[in-house]
This record gives C-alpha cells, structure tokens and sequence, in this order.
C-alpha cells in the first residue's frame, strides 16, 4: 500500500466490509443482550396502563426541563448542537445515503450541501464546546472516564475528516478521504461496545421506565 489511493480503495473495501460486520453483529448481540434480561414476573394488579406513559416518557425526557437549562445550559445547548448536527451530517448527506442504499438497499431524500455543510459546522463547535466544558468543569473532571475521551474522538474524527474532505483541505484528495472512511470504520467497530450504544438503547429505557410507572400508577 505505497499510494495515496490504495489506501482510499483499502479502506473502502477490506476495512469496510469488516467495520460493517462487527458493527451488525455486534449490535444485534448487544440488543439481545438487553432485551432478554431476565425480569421477574409482575404478579401485583395493574394500576394503569403501560404504552401510553411510555411513549409520554420518551417524549418528556428528550425535552430539558426548566431546572435542568438553568443548572447547565451549556451541557443542554451543546448537546442539542452535536446531535443535530452529527444527525443532519450522517443521513441527510446525499453521498453518505447512496452508501446506505448500496450497502443496505434502503434510501430517503437528503437536504441541499449547503444545509449540510453547516450542519457538520454546528456538530463540529457542539463537540469542542463540550470537550471544553469537561475539561474546565471540576465536577465533569472527577466523573470523566477514559471511555469518555474515546467516544469523544472516535465521534469528532469523523465529522472533521469528513469536513475537510468535503473542502478539499488536505492534499492530497484520497488520502483525507480514505482518514475519513477509515475515522468511520473506528466509530463503527468500537460502537456496540461503547456508551456510543446508547443510541439504540436510550428510547428503549426510557419506554421500559415509563411504561413500569404507567402500571403502577405512577407519573414518569
């Protein structure tokens, strides 16, 4: 692998085949995991009912309340910038969603570059804001983990590649494209075993939580 674009075909076909298997499989097994732990048996009389306070839940706690923007505004603005940001980047980027329709068969309409473009802008700031607010705060300091600082990585290397590629800001052109596919294929291995899992389970806690008080009675 002596030229720039061996590297980019490397990491467009050996690198990436074997990201998306260890990413597949490792998310089913880790779903699997999560959903069939064993849970006794609720034997007391239901109270109420359980869909509904679930998906009041899911809706209630993707929204700050008023006393958490006052306690840190900047953890509540920065983590809204990065995830809608990073959301916009990754499946409403027109090149990223023909790589889904040739890699899963699936697809949906994308939005303008331009829109797209500030949006990797406003992941990129989002995620330097909040780097910078861990590493200022002392209370974020104390409760900071090093897989903290690894998914914090593993999640801007990729917007940043992908911007400057985008750019064309290093030369030459393959071999920032090939960092960024192969910034992805880190993301993608690392994913299932990482907070980075979150992702697929947080809806899924927050459904299970509401719907346990809905049958108790209680309000989520």
């Amino acid at each position: 692998m002596n030229e720039p674009m061996d590297f980019l075909i490397w990491t467009k076909g050996t690198a990436f085949n074997i990201a998306v298997t260890i990413f597949v499989i490792g998310v089913i097994l880790r779903l699997f995991e999560v959903i069939s732990l064993g849970r006794k048996q609720n034997l007391a009389e239901a109270r109420g009912t359980e869909f509904g306070p679930g998906m009041k839940t899911i809706l209630t706690r993707s929204i700050p309340d008023l006393g958490t923007f006052r306690r840190q505004p900047l953890t509540v603005v920065t983590g809204y910038m990065f995830h809608i940001g990073l959301f916009i980047s990754l499946f409403l980027f027109v090149p990223h969603i023909e790589l889904f329709r040739a890699t899963f068969g699936i697809s949906w309409p994308g939005l303008p570059t331009p829109i797209v473009d500030a949006a990797a802008v406003l992941a990129i700031v989002g995620l330097l804001a909040g780097l910078w607010h861990r590493i200022m705060n002392p209370v974020m300091q104390k409760i900071t983990t090093w897989e903290d600082w690894l998914v914090w990585a593993l999640t801007f290397l990729p917007i940043l590649t992908g911007y400057l590629a985008y750019h064309r800001l290093v030369n030459p052109y393959p071999v920032i494209l090939g960092l960024h596919i192969l910034s992805v294929e880190a993301l993608m291995i690392a994913f299932p075993f990482t907070k980075l899992m979150h992702t697929f389970t947080v809806f899924l806690s927050r459904w299970y939580n509401g719907a346990m008080n809905g049958r108790r009675g209680v309000e989520s």
